[in-house]
């Protein structure tokens, strides 16, 4: 594809945002009894099983080198580390809680995608993003007061997230999604596998090897079925649509968070929380819907507004 379609990425990225709050409930519930670099490995390893069929059966690229193969191999190291750094979070915050905060990350994927990709984003959209911002550290307040510093986890996630989807927004047009996530957890499985069996002596729980029950295993495989699918539709979008146009979009992950942890674990986001929440969505709406409406303006209108800034 040589042109975007803003429609189009917008949609494959709402499904991404209502399968990552299901996988992220999954997670929560393993990292009670399964080791995080268990849990991360099973969950690339599912990845790996279930495309590289697909792949060679289809004929699709996955053939990488130069510079795809070195981007790919970092948004890889990126991909482990957070996932990583979001179940360990989850250990400690509530499910919405910490997929709120992690709501910083349209805020620095918007400056991102300012300075390093040279995309346009005016006045407006930085505003916008600024207020869900503000939102997102009422959310961070309650929690870093109950929690401690691991309220500040999701943080690290979105900055690792945001570095993330410029990668892939990098090699997105160049690659088959299929493809790169085929090779992605390839990369993943063989990064891991030699890293866990050097930590496996450590004494770190986090890092061991342990045997699972059959219930642990359906759970491995369900996080590692959704995983898979909900990045393939997120590296869908990023072919179709500019990171900044997707990023404000990745708010509406947070109501559907909230419902799933209501109806998984009875919790609900206390009054400031909550205020919080609402002012993130709204910025992130605020957003698209301006993107929308600039969108259907005809190019060169004489009094059609300049691109959404």
């Amino acid at each position: 594809m040589n042109f975007d379609r803003p429609l189009l990425g917008i949609m494959l990225m709402l499904g991404f945002c209502i399968l990552a709050p299901v996988g992220d409930a999954i997670a929560k519930i393993l990292g009670e009894t399964v080791p995080v670099g268990q849990l991360v490995l099973v969950r690339f390893a599912i990845q790996a099983i279930v495309l590289i069929p697909l792949v060679l059966m289809t004929g699709r690229k996955w053939h990488m080198r130069g510079r795809v193969l070195t981007l790919t191999f970092l948004r890889t190291l990126l991909h482990i580390l957070g996932i990583g750094t979001m179940v360990t979070a989850l250990k400690y915050l509530p499910l919405a809680d910490a997929v709120a905060i992690a709501f910083v990350m349209p805020f620095i994927m918007l400056i991102l995608g300012k300075y390093f990709l040279k995309e346009e984003v005016g006045a407006r959209r930085l505003m916008a993003c600024l207020v869900g911002f503000l939102g997102t550290l009422l959310v961070v307040q309650p929690s870093f007061r109950e929690v401690g510093w691991p309220a500040l986890l999701p943080v690290a996630v979105a900055l690792n997230f945001a570095f993330f989807m410029l990668l892939t927004r990098q090699i997105a047009r160049e690659t088959d999604p299929i493809g790169l996530q085929a090779v992605s957890g390839l990369m993943a499985v063989a990064v891991m596998v030699p890293a866990l069996l050097w930590f496996k002596d450590s004494g770190i729980w986090n890092l061991q090897l342990i045997a699972v029950d059959t219930f642990d295993w359906t759970l491995l495989v369900s996080i590692g079925l959704l995983g898979t699918i909900a990045h393939l539709l997120m590296t869908w979008s990023l072919r179709y649509a500019p990171s900044t146009t997707l990023a404000p979009m990745q708010y509406l992950e947070i109501p559907f968070a909230t419902v799933i942890g209501f109806l998984v674990f009875g919790d609900l986001p206390n009054n400031l929380a909550a205020v919080g929440i609402l002012i993130t969505i709204a910025a992130g709406l605020y957003v698209v819907l301006r993107e929308r409406a600039t969108a259907r303006t005809p190019v060169g209108q004489p009094n059609s507004p300049q691109p959404l800034p």
